[in-house]
């Protein structure tokens, strides 16, 4: 049953890719939504997913919290030290990335690439628990999927990659939660491994979608439409956890 339901998993995340790709000439509008969709989804399932599986506390901050100000880092000392981020001409100007900046493109499909495994590897250890527990991780992943899937090509074409490597890396996005759920039903994982990935990536989508993401979508003449979609996604993640739960 793991196995079946995230083969629904993986057709949820083929559409979300799919979309992201065919709406090339509302550009800054997909950026917004995009953008809106990851801070949802680092508030309202990386996060809480995060601290709920590793409870450790350092300092007296919980471990999940600082794996995300590393993950935050990470992208923010990249950046700046390979100097592939060339910033903007002034205010409103049109934010472009070198070639170079691609990799960062690829790393940034690949971890949600990783992070669509991690959604099978929770469908199979939920029905490790019990059939009524599996099941709901499975709705929440299915919901949250269509989500990855249009991140997964978004980011990764707009740092410069070929259509033709987001496409390659959605397929793989969606073919993940598949090889998680097998191997969900098969292997046991630290929960503190698992929660400290979570608070890192989390900290990693959320540089991407400030820093990044956001001021692209609002380059060039102000506009209302990035600005709603923005909220929008973020109304529909909460929406998505609320049914979750």
């Amino acid at each position: 049953m793991a196995i079946l339901l995230s083969v629904l998993s993986m057709c949820a995340t083929l559409i979300g890719g799919l979309a992201a790709a065919h709406i090339g000439h509302s550009k800054r509008l997909v950026l917004g939504l995009a953008a809106g969709v990851m801070l949802g989804v680092v508030a309202f399932d990386l996060m809480p997913e995060a601290l709920k599986q590793d409870t450790r506390v350092t300092l007296g901050v919980p471990v999940p919290l600082l794996a995300a100000v590393i993950g935050f880092f990470t992208v923010h000392v990249l950046e700046r030290s390979i100097a592939i981020h060339t910033g903007y001409e002034d205010e409103f100007a049109a934010h472009q990335h070198s070639h170079d900046f691609s990799s960062l493109g690829l790393f940034a499909g690949a971890g949600l690439v990783f992070h669509s495994m991690l959604d099978g590897l929770s469908i199979g250890f939920g029905f490790q628990a019990s059939a009524a527990v599996g099941a709901a991780v499975a709705i929440a992943v299915i919901c949250h999927d269509f989500a990855d899937g249009f991140n997964t090509f978004t980011l990764t074409t707009l740092y410069g990659n070929a259509r033709k490597r987001g496409l390659i890396m959605l397929g793989l996005d969606a073919i993940a939660p598949v090889v998680g759920a097998i191997i969900g039903t098969l292997v046991l994982v630290p929960s503190e491994l698992v929660g400290l990935y979570l608070g890192y990536f989390a900290g990693f989508l959320l540089y991407l979608a400030t820093a990044d993401i956001l001021p692209e979508a609002h380059a060039g003449k102000p506009a209302r439409g990035p600005l709603v979609c923005t909220l929008a996604g973020v109304l529909f993640m909460l929406a998505v956890a609320a049914l979750s739960h």
